[in-house]
């Protein structure tokens, strides 16, 4: 029958001592003195009934039974600190972004992986947006939109400047080239991201055209919506180079040379105050990708 044992702590503090083969080093590692040390292993031994340690000037040696003793008990030990260990270990870290499932699935899609492997600790979550409203209220950490940066709702940090410019499909391509930019622009139906954006009248503006030539408007907030409409000829709308694969195939064609030079894409992001270091260290991530071409 096992004989009740209630030194457990007295037991730990044997194994210490024993690791660095002095009590003084034993005190120090465990925040003791080293009376307290060396009469907790007399008590240890008194209720063994054996010596664990002899003494010399230069500390203690293990006996025998020390020995078998450690052989036992240090095992134990390292186990229970390892799973201790494994309690404070940092939970992953959740970092939510919010952007366009156009732009997270044409640009930073094929992207990502080196983020995750740079930072396995942080659990990235794409969250799709079309408008943004409020960081905290839509739940994302920072968020990717493009536009011309003038927005005073969150803090802006240029990102990535893409320029863009009016596209059509071919049947509306063949109308510029047959009646003139402005001509066949008074016909065409002008599609947009959302009510209040000004990025038709400020191309109209850089390609010298009056704004009333506008015939009418249609709203999809959805960029890839967007895209797919203007392949099916329900209007035309003004994209990035994110869409070179459809002008490559042919079922998109860029309908003038004017760009507008002062839209790309823009970080929302919280004011330094709020900001986690998750969010410093994707924001930090993407801007050294600026350099990669679209």
């Amino acid at each position: 029958m096992a004989i009740p044992f209630k030194h457990l702590d007295t037991l730990r503090l044997f194994v210490e001592a024993a690791q660095h083969g002095s009590l003084t080093e034993a005190a120090r590692a465990l925040n003791m003195t080293k009376g307290a040390v060396s009469y907790q292993i007399k008590t240890l031994e008194t209720d063994l009934g054996v010596a664990v340690f002899e003494r010399n000037p230069r500390g203690v040696v293990l006996t025998a039974a020390g020995q078998n003793l450690l052989t036992k008990a240090r095992p134990h030990f390292h186990a229970i600190e390892e799973e201790i260990a494994t309690f404070r270990e940092p939970h992953p870290q959740t970092l939510t972004v919010g952007m366009s499932s156009y732009f997270a699935s044409r640009w930073l899609s094929p992207r990502l992986m080196t983020f995750m492997q740079a930072h396995p600790q942080i659990q990235l979550r794409i969250q799709p947006l079309t408008q943004l409203f409020d960081l905290a209220r839509q739940g994302v950490d920072l968020a990717i939109r493009w536009g011309d940066g003038q927005w005073d709702d969150v803090e802006i940090e240029p990102f990535m400047a893409v320029p863009a410019s009016p596209t059509g499909n071919a049947e509306a391509a063949e109308r510029v080239q047959g009646m003139g930019l402005e001509a066949a622009f008074s016909g065409f139906t002008l599609l947009r991201d959302h009510d209040g954006s000004n990025a038709w009248s400020d191309w109209f503006r850089a390609a010298g055209l009056s704004p009333q030539t506008r015939m009418d408007t249609l709203i999809i907030p959805d960029p890839n919506v967007r895209v797919q409409a203007v392949i099916d000829g329900q209007g035309v709308a003004l994209n990035d180079a994110l869409v070179a694969r459809e002008i490559d195939e042919g079922t998109l064609f860029r309908l003038s040379d004017v760009e507008l030079e002062n839209y790309g894409y823009f970080l929302a992001i919280p004011h330094k105050s709020n900001r986690t270091p998750s969010v410093d260290a994707f924001v930090a991530w993407l801007h050294g990708l600026r350099a990669i071409p679209v």
